[in-house]
């Protein structure tokens, strides 16, 4: 199978990229802002751009767009912009795909849900209460509306390696690692379901394989709010110093509304799947410090 992945050099993508090679896919990916060794130029709203790689030489079989702008508070004051760079980059390889009679694979998100009746399954109504929300059910309703046998994921609070460490786990660990004093404001009633981005490129390839189409929702075996996420990856760091401030949503008084109970049951993929096992921070997070005992500069 042909692979091409939009955002690969971020964290959903860049798992997706590495574990798709290792199974034998012909895979490539890219990246936009944040170049790396193993990925090409393309540029999503400027589908004529003369450095894009050519997706329609390539011929993919799939499509697979995990770029988006993800943050969530500047999206609200940004409308424009997260429009551009959530549905239109969207409309854009819709129309490359229709040219390679590609199919397409959408990250989407827990935020498409309003959070007053989590966690949730993939029928439940949707009713999206932030500019960022509304984009990215947008994209993935054009996605599935206009693309044969397409293929959604909604993922959450998704954490694991990737080459910045960008992520909300992978901050703190950096920060306990290099002995400095964290400072952490957290919601106590923002509950979701910590994903590592390694299982869900393990799930993403096995509903390829199998040519699965429609909406399924991936989630870590944690479901947590982000005061307790913080402190169970901190807990791996006995001599960490960390001043833990839990706050209501509310309080935080944040641009941007979220879903208090979001996060998914994912019986649909489990029931489809089931040996298939996913991780959580404790799995994840033993693995880290084997790693850091194994090469504590790294």
């Amino acid at each position: 199978m042909k692979v091409f992945i939009s955002g690969a050099s971020g964290l959903v993508g860049s798992n997706c990229l590495k574990h798709f090679l290792e199974q034998g896919f012909e895979t490539i990916g890219s990246y936009y802002s944040f170049e790396t060794d193993d990925t090409v130029f393309y540029d999503t709203l400027m589908p004529g751009h003369p450095m894009n790689f050519d997706i329609v030489a390539f011929a993919p079989d799939v499509i697979v767009h995990c770029g988006a702008l993800t943050h969530v508070d500047y999206c609200e004051t940004h409308e424009q912009e997260s429009y551009e760079k959530t549905v239109q980059s969207t409309i854009n390889l819709i129309a490359i795909a229709k040219e390679c009679n590609a199919r397409m694979v959408y990250l989407s998100t827990d935020y498409v849900f309003d959070g007053k009746d989590g966690p949730y399954i993939e029928d439940h109504p949707v009713n999206p209460l932030s500019v960022y929300a509304r984009h990215k059910l947008e994209a993935e309703q054009l996605i599935l509306k206009e693309t044969a046998n397409a293929l959604v994921l909604r993922v959450t609070n998704v954490y694991g390696n990737e080459l910045r460490g960008k992520n909300f786990v992978a901050r703190i660990i950096d920060q306990c690692r290099n002995h400095q004093k964290l400072t952490l404001k957290l919601p106590y009633d923002q509950y979701a379901s910590p994903t590592n981005a390694w299982d869900i490129a393990r799930a993403m390839f096995v509903l390829l394989k199998d040519n699965k189409h429609g909406i399924y929702h991936i989630g870590g075996t944690d479901y947590l709010n982000r005061v307790e996420l913080a402190l169970r990856v901190l807990s791996y760091f006995p001599d960490a110093v960390y001043d833990l401030i839990p706050i209501s949503t509310a309080e935080m008084n944040q641009p941007a509304a979220r879903p208090l109970l979001g996060g998914f049951i994912k019986t649909k993929f489990s029931n489809e799947y089931p040996h298939f096992l996913f991780g959580n921070i404790d799995s994840y997070m033993k693995e880290v410090m084997t790693m850091i005992a194994n090469d504590p500069i790294a």
